[in-house]
């Protein structure tokens, strides 16, 4: 892709919504030169291609916009990694990398890590709640998510921030276009977190403690149950894999929506102030934020067998972009569906997919952003957006958040 694709590709991740309204109004699907695919835009078609992962394969879901250079891909090679994972895994292999992650996300072990979050929340704002201005992106909506999953998979305090900053720099290499001296340096350090979580993992095979990365080695390795044997390197790929995909999509996606959220709540202002006299109403606005502009807007699907869709002729091999965000602007499905409402009664939203391939941590997420908006509304009932400092989405269509995001109170 060159850079005057890449800029088409930028203009449509940061604005989706109308090449949406024109594809669910258009007969059959739209074919999107700047997604390479058929864009699957009206909620029932959605539905449909989740309902058949048997005739609509994710192992294309993660592919990247930017292929790196031979010297990145070989730099890539010192680390850990390249094994398909949950989100671009199908059938019986998909079942087996998801059970853990599934038993690790269970309701009870998220309850449990809820007051944690609470803790780690106050803090974030603590530091910044008597200076009358922050960025919230980068000193509370990508510092929270990091912290929790963090603690989940069993990683120290100060190994967080390495973690985090390793997936965005995943993210970067995977999306966006870079310089090759830049794309090296991102490498660098997706290398460097890959050895972390390699480190992690070893450790956890020798040591057992309750944490997910302890989960994800016993369910997936289990090594005939003893912790002395040592994982094989073909194990230890695998492991890092896994960990990575589940770090990355259990920070950056929650990053986004707690960004997006207070970005469409204070733009409508009335709304805030609403969930600040009425608490009790942020449940819905969880809901209603999700659905609104939802942080992951889409995957790749890839036919494994000739389909119509739509009265669309699919033959196999063909790319669809099964498009959540377009999904949750449906008329069919939602009323008003355009109109950001706090106070519309919950619909059932593709925010966070659906089937087998549903988030196994949307609740977690949910949690979080509810206690961001009651820690918020309670303590600076008077955020507003800095009027100097205009708002600009990120180009991407997985983890979709304003660049920064900046606020006065």
């Amino acid at each position: 892709m060159d850079r005057h694709e890449h800029a088409r590709l930028d203009a449509l991740q940061r604005d989706p919504y109308p090449h949406y309204a024109r594809a669910r109004h258009a007969e059959g699907l739209t074919f999107v030169p700047e997604l390479d695919a058929w864009l699957v835009a009206r909620d029932a078609d959605v539905r449909e291609v989740l309902r058949r992962p048997e005739a609509f394969s994710s192992a294309n879901a993660l592919r990247p916009d930017v292929l790196p250079g031979p010297t990145v891909l070989a730099e890539m090679g010192r680390g850990f990694g390249g094994r398909p994972v949950v989100v671009s895994s199908d059938g019986a292999l998909h079942q087996r990398l998801r059970a853990p992650i599934v038993h690790g996300l269970s309701p009870s072990r998220v309850a449990a890590i809820v007051p944690y979050a609470a803790e780690r929340a106050s803090a974030l704002v603590d530091a910044f709640a008597q200076r009358g201005s922050a960025e919230l992106m980068a000193e509370y909506a990508l510092q929270l998510p990091g912290a929790v999953i963090g603690r989940l998979i069993g990683l120290d305090a100060a190994d967080v921030p390495l973690a985090v900053h390793g997936g965005h720099r995943a993210e970067q290499l995977l999306f966006r276009p870079m310089e090759e001296p830049d794309q090296l340096a991102a490498a660098r350090d997706v290398v460097a977190l890959q050895h972390l979580l390699d480190t992690y993992i070893r450790d956890r095979r020798a040591h057992p403690q309750d944490d997910l990365c302890t989960g994800l080695i016993t369910a997936l390795a289990p090594g005939g149950g003893s912790a002395t044997e040592e994982l094989t390197l073909d194990e230890r790929h695998e492991m890092v894999a896994h960990l990575q995909n589940f770090l990355l999509a259990g920070h950056l996606t929650t990053s986004a929506l707690i960004g997006t959220t207070l970005l469409h709540l204070l733009r409508h202002r009335a709304q805030w102030e609403l969930l600040c006299a009425k608490p009790e109403m942020i449940p819905a606005a969880v809901e209603e934020a999700a659905r609104y502009d939802s942080p992951i807007q889409g995957f790749r699907r890839v036919t494994t067998r000739p389909v119509i869709l739509s009265g669309t002729e699919l033959p196999t091999g063909t790319v669809v972009f099964i498009a959540y965000g377009s999904a949750n602007r449906d008329p069919s499905r939602h009323e008003r569906p355009d109109v950001f409402d706090v106070t519309r009664t919950p619909a059932r939203h593709l925010a966070f997919g659906y089937g087998v391939h549903g988030c196994p941590g949307s609740q977690l997420a949910r949690e979080q952003l509810r206690i961001t908006l009651e820690l918020l509304t309670t303590r600076l009932p008077g955020l507003r957006l800095a009027e100097d400092r205009p708002v600009v989405m990120r180009p991407t269509m997985i983890h979709r958040s304003p660049e920064a995001l900046h606020l006065v109170w």
